[in-house]
């Protein structure tokens, strides 16, 4: 365990229908020294009054939920409490649900299949700045930026350089694996990062992918 790991402790709320599955991601986040599940639901129905109790750094929310899905629970989450990050967690792969995710106000995207140990570095990930997503769904996500990339992100002005770094965070790399990328500080990578979303007029990760994709 990395000794950065032990000076800060991750607050992570589980909505998931499955009860067996549920509990095994309660335990696997409980006994990681720097995450704490604070919260385990089966739906979304009181997601709001649940989470204002505990204050989560994260949501990990499962698509298939029953009444509401977790789709809707996204953007519920992101509409009252607009710090939180969503990480999606589900056995969907299809494009649409994967855009639509994005554009409620997702930051992340997995496959039930990932491993526990991928689950904990993808949290990690996601709570440090990064996007994770499992790589057959980057790859979709990357493959429909590149087709729309002339349109889109050519009518938003956006630079050469700051193409590579939008496609980056699509990459689910953290400003510190971004400016390793690019042998450049991280300062200036937050530099370009606020370049493109003043040019997106957007204020997140999240909320710039879902902006080029929104005609998709």
């Amino acid at each position: 365990m990395n000794d950065a790991y032990l000076s800060i402790m991750i607050k992570i709320a589980v909505v998931e229908d499955n009860k067996n599955l549920r509990e095994s991601l309660e335990q696997l986040f409980n006994h990681t020294p720097d995450i704490r599940c604070v919260a385990s639901l089966g739906n979304v129905m009181n997601i709001v009054s649940e989470l204002s109790k505990v204050d989560p750094d994260i949501v990990l929310m499962d698509i298939g939920l029953p009444n509401i899905s977790g789709i809707e629970g996204v953007r519920t989450v992101k509409s009252n409490f607009s710090d939180v990050q969503v990480l999606m967690f589900t056995v969907f792969e299809e494009e649409d649900k994967i855009f639509q995710a994005i554009r409620a106000g997702a930051s992340g995207y997995l496959l039930k299949k990932t491993s526990p140990q991928e689950i904990v570095e993808s949290v990690r990930a996601l709570y440090n700045g990064g996007a994770p997503m499992s790589p057959s769904i980057a790859k979709k996500v990357i493959s429909s930026f590149q087709q729309k990339t002339s349109e889109n992100l050519n009518e938003f002005q956006l630079t050469s350089r700051e193409k590579e770094i939008l496609y980056s965070l699509v990459d689910g790399l953290s400003y510190k694996k971004i400016a390793e990328k690019y042998v450049v500080s991280i300062s200036t990578i937050r530099t370009h990062i606020c370049h493109i979303y003043h040019k997106l007029h957007v204020n997140s990760k999240s909320q710039a992918v879902a902006k080029i994709l929104q005609n998709k």
